[in-house]
């Protein structure tokens, strides 16, 4: 600056003003523009992302889970279907005494077959409600097995926008940013799909 109030603006005031002035207009205010846009989305989706990923965890646990209770049910069933057989191993032994024995104990080996029939369809009843419980739990582990992917798959591919959106701040191409919101909104469109089991 000289004495008569003659004043030169250099490249540094100019960026200063600029800034000052909100960064409106020109190549630098549309770029400023973009950041906040792209850092703004990219903390909602990494929020978002976060919260898919939790999901894609819990749903795969349950799978398990419920895998877990399908084999013991399965257990539980072949141990009734055994003990079922061992009656009627005895029913049958009984008959076989029933039809060799004199006919004043035939009475005894008689009742000692009804008896067997009773508990078989006793026992009977309780294996078929165990494997009836093994098949709902198997379905319930495959229906969580789907959605866990499909969690995971919502995860990918916000992971991807983040991605795109970094790539896209860095070499400032408006292609890439628009590629960010439809990877993210496609990625948004999954995570909806899997809270709807679909």
């Amino acid at each position: 600056m000289s004495g008569d109030g003659f004043h030169v603006h250099g490249p540094h005031d100019h960026e200063l003003e600029h800034a000052q002035q909100g960064g409106h207009g020109g190549e630098h205010g549309e770029h400023g523009g973009m950041v906040n846009q792209i850092a703004m989305f990219t903390a909602i989706i990494a929020t978002i992302g976060a919260i898919f990923g939790y999901m894609g965890g819990f749903t795969q646990a349950n799978a398990g889970l419920f895998k877990n209770n399908a084999a013991i049910k399965k257990t539980e069933a072949s141990n009734q279907w055994n003990y079922f057989q061992s009656k009627s191993t005895k029913q049958s032994l009984a008959e076989l005494a029933r039809d060799l024995a004199a006919e004043d104990k035939k009475a005894t080996y008689q009742a000692k077959m009804d008896r067997y029939e009773k508990e078989k369809n006793e026992i009977k009843a309780v294996a078929e409600k165990m494997e009836a419980e093994a098949t709902q739990w198997d379905k319930q582990s495959d229906e969580q097995m789907h959605q866990h992917h499909r969690w995971a798959q919502s995860t990918l591919l916000l992971q991807i926008c983040i991605a795109f959106a970094a790539i896209a701040l860095l070499t400032r191409k408006k292609w890439l940013e628009y590629a960010m919101f439809g990877v993210g909104a496609f990625g948004i469109a999954v995570g909806t799909l899997a809270a709807l089991h679909i």
